[in-house]
């Protein structure tokens, strides 16, 4: 199970902290992600990181404005969302998968609920 959580309310330049906390095993062979869905849109692949090595994957559009992590002794990942635009509008969901490929959202199994991101002009 996956609890994603940090949203909220912030001025265009700002930054928001997401988790995604885990209550069962990862291993090392996981891939964590993070997705968005703005209104009336479709999911957007944001960010990624191998769970065993760290190694980290981002879309062009999040590029240099966000930085994903996580912590193993925590169970957690993180996306640390600065210099914040409207456009970065939209519910974030946090996913899991042991399959090969980072972007494609097909691939992923497990889904946090979703933390809602509200970036304001």
């Amino acid at each position: 199970q996956l609890q994603a959580s940090g949203g909220g309310l912030v001025q265009a330049g700002g930054s928001l902290r997401l988790s995604c906390a885990a209550s069962g095993r990862l291993y090392s062979s996981y891939v964590m992600g993070w997705f968005r869905q703005a209104p009336g849109k479709e999911h957007e692949f944001v960010a990624a990181v191998r769970w065993g090595t760290g190694a980290a994957y981002y879309a062009e559009t999040v590029k240099g404005r966000f930085s994903i992590s996580r912590d193993k002794a925590e169970n957690t990942v993180y996306l640390q969302m600065n210099t914040l635009k409207p456009e970065d509008t939209a519910v974030y969901y946090c996913a899991a998968r042991w399959t090969s490929g980072y972007s494609d959202r097909a691939g992923y199994r497990y889904w946090g609920q979703g933390t809602q991101v509200t970036v304001s002009s």
